[in-house]
């Protein structure tokens, strides 16, 4: 039965930054703490392991005591590069995706991503918010590396393109949208602060 013994954490963090003035987002502070750590404390207790998708400044990541890995594409080809090096890495038999920059995970997440999976048979349970698909917080076996590897080789690189390839199942978030904020701009960041949502 899958259960979080059966699921590693990859915490993607492999992005450019553009909107950030190219800065590396998971280690940007958020209330004096990088945002990284809020990401890894949330999903901690959900997960087996955890991973740490980083494509520059690794060893400061690698500090956190978690695998650090790289996409093995060149040049941040996107959240799906960040996913089949972390398959290829992992020791369980599902990975859990989430973003380095969303520091609002509920501690069900991966409860209610396991659930939406098993209850409908499906191959990847996507998170929904009400309105749209959240595409990076995912959660899929390892096995569809292959069926990755072969979308990337063929030049692709579109999230939804690939989850349409496979059975979706999307799991209902509506209740706690505030999950999917994240930080794109230093303006963003400035507004959560004041907004006191960390206290």
């Amino acid at each position: 039965m899958l259960n979080k013994h059966n699921v590693t954490a990859v915490i993607l963090a492999g992005g450019k930054g553009r909107r950030m003035d190219g800065k590396d987002k998971g280690l940007v502070e958020l209330a004096n703490r990088p945002l990284i750590e809020y990401v890894i404390d949330a999903i901690k207790p959900q997960v087996e392991s955890i991973i740490l998708n980083a494509n520059r400044n690794q060893e400061q990541y690698s500090r956190y005591g978690y695998p650090v890995v790289s996409d093995a594409l060149a040049d941040y080809q996107g959240p799906l590069a960040g996913f089949i090096c972390a398959m290829k890495s992992s020791t369980t038999s599902h990975i859990v995706t989430l973003p380095c920059d969303g520091p609002f995970l509920p501690a069900d997440l991966v409860d209610r991503l396991i659930s939406s999976l098993t209850d409908n048979n499906a191959e990847i349970a996507v998170a929904h918010d009400g309105d749209r698909m959240q595409p990076v917080y995912s959660l899929m076996p390892v096995t569809l590396s292959n069926s990755l590897g072969s979308f990337l080789d063929s030049g692709e690189r579109k999230i939804d393109l690939w989850y349409s390839q496979h059975r979706v199942a999307l799991a209902d978030f509506s209740d706690c949208p505030e999950t999917f904020r994240n930080i794109n701009t230093a303006e963003q960041r400035d507004r959560l602060q004041n907004e006191g949502m960390l206290s």
